[in-house]
């Protein structure tokens, strides 16, 4: 005799379970907590007069530069690229880093007052220190407590000490902005929605959670991640360019250097919206409109020169 099946060993309660249940306590909780969490330790950034939020103390960045740096020193070591202080490029790069280095203390406490706010002093605990890299990268680095490296492939774009100190300001700016520790708040911030986001599809089907994952991976990383890191270089580019002009290096050297920059790599880049740097064009227009406020620093500090 046949018999006819309901469907409910494979449709019904099998059914259910496909169609599943998003458990929306579960992100509203999150939501409740990141708000908390997210306001509650926000601060003014004394540099830019910007909300920031850290996820490290000024001394765990110290030394946690401090570690990335030995690392970098070990590796160029190793592969015999570091060179040695008597160098040609390594005296040339280390007169500009103690130049801009010698200016942190003016320019924080002017770009503080700026902002009506109380003079930081977290650089104080730097340890500053620069390495010279044999590379054919045009890359340049300063790392949470004032550990710097320039890879030599970037002195021949720069062309001159102008563009290298707009370069190696800008890349100071990114420690005494302290952008790690910022970074560091953002990504604890997208793991706990990645966590609550998982709890909260986890009774769905497969497909249906590797939908919404991806969903939200693409909005925190257009939404949230790159927008973020675009802010910082365009922060970096400001308090970099005051840096260079105090440090009486010409500021007007900014517009040529990331004119070559951009013609990086064929000058083939990604959209703005999908990039952690600012479109070249809307950077260099944003340089030249700093170009005044940079010409008084340089002015205060160095006079005619």
């Amino acid at each position: 005799m046949r018999v006819e099946t309901t469907g409910m060993g494979r449709g019904g309660a099998g059914g259910r379970r496909r169609g599943g249940k998003f458990r929306w306590w579960i992100l509203l909780l999150f939501a409740g907590y990141a708000a908390w969490q997210w306001f509650g330790n926000a601060e003014v950034d004394p540099y830019t007069g910007e909300t920031a939020h850290y996820g490290a103390s000024a001394d765990e960045e110290v030394q946690l530069g401090a570690q990335a740096f030995r690392q970098v020193l070990g590796d160029a070591n190793a592969q015999g690229a570091l060179l040695p202080p008597d160098a040609q490029a390594s005296q040339q790069i280390r007169t500009i880093a103690q130049r801009l280095i010698g200016k942190v203390p003016q320019v924080t406490a002017d770009l503080a007052a700026m902002h009506n706010q109380a003079m930081p002093t977290t650089h104080q605990n730097f340890q500053w220190d620069v390495a010279v890299i044999q590379s054919d990268e045009a890359n340049a680095f300063c790392l949470p407590g004032g550990k710097m490296a320039v890879y030599t492939g970037l002195i021949p774009i720069a062309q001159s000490e102008n563009a290298m100190a707009v370069v190696m300001g800008h890349e100071i700016a990114h420690a005494l902005l302290r952008h790690g520790s910022q970074r560091m708040a953002q990504q604890k911030l997208v793991q706990m929605g990645q966590v609550a986001t998982g709890m909260a599809v986890g009774g769905m089907d497969p497909q249906q959670q590797q939908a919404i994952m991806a969903a939200l991976g693409a909005g925190a990383q257009y939404g949230l991640i790159l927008p973020y890191g675009r802010n910082h270089e365009t922060q970096a580019d400001r308090v970099g360019l005051m840096l260079a002009a105090a440090a009486c290096y010409d500021p007007n050297g900014a517009v040529p250097l990331w004119q070559r920059m951009s013609q990086l790599g064929g000058g083939q880049r990604p959209p703005e919206f999908a990039s952690t740097h600012p479109d070249p064009a809307n950077r260099i227009a944003e340089l030249q409109a700093l170009m005044p406020q940079a010409e008084a620093f340089r002015q205060k500090y160095c006079g005619g020169q």
